[in-house]
């Protein structure tokens, strides 16, 4: 009977593509409805995508099988991101206020805006875990609503490098399928493995991969850091494989004998020898050296990261390791050596319990990422109609694409306009600043020249040249200085009566004038 709602997901894993589809039922279980896998190790190394051509195939391979099961068609499916490159930062972002003012939560959203921008070399951010805010001199993680001069976003950006998720999309887009949601890998891992009051109490998740070894940190219900170690089972297999054993012998000598830490009383037996099917043997003292070695340099990694995150002594809850590599036996004995902590737990299997009568899920710890993608989905996964055929999809997905890549132009676009209107308002703004200044200096200048001729005509004045004097004035005048004009209308009247004055006719008259009252005077 064909299935028409469940929700699918794919882990692109270093050893192996694995998919799964399921649904979730309403007491929170999810019910196992199909599961194919298919090998992947001659096209992804440390979980980054290598050859496109061939993980397309096995994507083809995987996605058919599990339609084959389902008895309908995929039309998305949900992905992990992890890989190599995956890795997180710390990031502070502050904001001075000026004055004391109540934060908001439209501020919060621009230090988070301004915290997404930063830049990165060939990297971009898959997500964004921000910490606490330092709001004056206090931490919260809850700041609107209190009032400060000052705040700082503190956040922890997850970054990997461009290429991952574009080639994730690129072989999806071959295979014919589309991708409801890019998922972090060790966040839907930590998701399905740790309890509330593990992350809340602080701990740190190893999930020991066959490629990768990743390191996921948390404290207060918040990650802290994460870091993903290229080295993983793998590497043991390749160590067992270099004293010229097949690689496939290898690999079933360290499933069938190693171990990750051996007690000083074991090593009498360490004489004998380990026999696989007479095609080859190892002497068990050299098998327990090689594995202890390469487990002890990878767990060593671990824990370098686990201190890196500042967060070493704080883990209260120990550590948790989960992963396929988490069946070597003694790993935790092994780890314990390294970190001095006792508080260490092996996750073979998460928290969602499962319906799966086909025994699709094996509790070894290998499936919890996966389990995790489909435990995150929610969007049906179901293609509805039957009837589209795969190419119109495909032309729907690239009207799509061609849609957002217009729309990514036309906000280009009107981003450079905006830039072009600003620098030429700038522009005008430093041109009327220039003929403001300019003005000034002219003003400035006309002024002195004023000032200047009027000193001018008071010299001329006193030297009794009032005829220069008067031309002094009227060409002070003709500046048009309006704060002078007062001043020298009356230095023009004083001119004026200092050469009325001194008209010699006129004193003449004045002299003759002053006789004629004098003799009047005498006669009477």
């Amino acid at each position: 009977m064909a299935v028409t709602d469940f929700i699918a997901a794919i882990e692109l894993g270093s050893s192996k593509i694995t998919g799964i589809a399921g649904k979730k039922n309403a007491d929170g279980s999810i019910q196992i409805l199909a599961y194919a896998s298919e090998h992947s190790s001659d096209c992804i190394k440390k979980g980054i995508i290598y050859n496109l051509d061939k993980t397309t195939q096995c994507l083809t391979s995987v996605i058919q099988r599990l339609e084959d099961q389902l008895q309908a068609s995929i039309k998305k499916v949900y992905v992990g991101i992890g890989g190599q490159s995956l890795r997180s930062i710390r990031n502070i972002e502050t904001k001075q206020l000026g004055e004391e003012v109540k934060i908001s939560q439209a501020l919060i959203d621009e230090l988070m805006k301004s915290n997404c921008s930063m830049n990165l070399i060939d990297q971009e951010i898959l997500a964004v875990e921000p910490q606490e805010y330092k709001v004056g001199n206090q931490l919260t993680t809850e700041p609107v609503g209190i009032p400060t001069e000052h705040i700082e976003g503190h956040y922890v950006n997850i970054i990997a490098r461009n290429a991952l998720k574009s080639n994730i999309r690129q072989c999806f887009r071959q295979a014919g399928c589309e991708v409801a949601d890019y998922l972090l890998s060790p966040l839907v891992t930590a998701n399905v493995v740790l309890t509330e009051s593990e992350k809340r109490a602080g701990c740190a998740l190893v999930d020991f991969g066959a490629d990768t070894t990743t390191v996921s940190v948390y404290k207060n219900n918040l990650l802290r850091h994460v870091a993903v170690i290229p080295l993983g089972s793998s590497n043991i297999t390749k160590d067992i494989a270099s004293l010229q054993i097949e690689e496939e012998d290898a690999e079933q000598l360290k499933l069938n004998y190693a171990s990750a830490y051996t007690e000083s009383a074991e090593e009498e037996d360490m004489n004998q020898e380990y026999v696989l099917d007479g095609r080859c043997s190892i002497r068990a003292r050299k098998l327990e050296d090689i594995v202890e070695a390469r487990t002890a340099e990878i767990l060593e990694n671990a824990w370098n990261q686990i201190k890196l995150s500042g967060h070493g002594n704080e883990l209260n809850a120990g550590i948790v390791i989960t992963g396929g590599a988490s069946r070597l036996p003694n790993l935790c004995k092994a780890f314990t050596a390294i970190t001095k902590i006792d508080k260490i737990r092996i996750a073979q299997s998460g928290n969602v319990e499962l319906k799966d009568e086909e025994q699709y899920v094996t509790p070894n710890g290998s499936q919890n990422t996966l389990i995790g993608l489909l435990a995150a989905g929610k969007e049906n996964c179901c293609k509805i109609d039957p009837h589209k055929s795969q190419l119109s999809w495909l032309q729907q997905q690239e009207e799509e694409e061609e849609a957002k890549k217009k729309a990514e132009e036309e906000r280009k676009r009107k981003e450079e306009e905006a830039k072009r209107l600003k620098a030429e308002a700038e522009r005008k703004k430093q041109l009327e600043e220039e003929r403001i200044r300019q003005e000034q200096e002219r003003a400035q200048k006309r002024l002195r020249d004023c000032e200047a001729l009027i000193a001018e005509a008071k010299r001329l004045a006193e030297r009794k040249k009032y005829k220069d004097a008067l031309a002094k004035i009227e060409e002070a005048q003709d500046l048009k200085i309006s704060e002078k004009m007062q001043e020298l209308n009356d230095l023009r009247a004083v001119i004026s009566q200092q050469k009325s004055d001194n008209n010699p006719l006129k004193k003449l008259i004045n002299i003759l004038k002053n006789e004629a009252d004098e003799m009047m005077k005498g006669e009477n």
